[in-house]
């Protein structure tokens, strides 16, 4: 069975980046253009993972991230954070609503893939 990931990110380019990477793993990828656009996309489907970027218009990251914990089918959907943002006060913030990993850009892919090989649900 091939699991799902959701990238959201607000750079077209970004997207595609970590699509191609996920997808030529065996990979499902569904894209968000930032935090509202992906929450309007999960619409009850099984997410094993969601990839989101931190500083985004509309919704940025850590908002996505507490919304994402208030939906009953995604409570326990795990989340990396790639972002420019390294600093400790930015990770520590995520960590609280709830990201799992945080993955600094530029990111090598297989860096990229092995934490979602680590964080994906089963």
């Amino acid at each position: 069975m091939t699991k799902t990931i959701m990238i959201v990110d607000d750079s077209a380019s970004m997207r595609q980046v970590v699509g191609i990477a996920l997808k030529s793993a065996g990979y499902t990828v569904l894209e968000g253009r930032d935090g509202k656009d992906a929450l309007a996309k999960l619409t009850g489907q099984k997410v094993h993972l969601i990839i989101s970027d931190v500083n985004m218009p509309n919704m940025d990251g850590i908002s996505f991230v507490k919304a994402v914990k208030q939906l009953p089918a995604y409570k326990f959907t795990p989340i990396i954070m790639l972002t420019t943002e390294s600093e400790e006060s930015k990770k520590s913030e995520g960590q609280a609503a709830g990201a799992k990993a945080w993955v600094v850009k530029p990111f090598k892919p297989e860096q990229l893939l092995n934490a979602v090989q680590k964080l994906c649900l089963p």
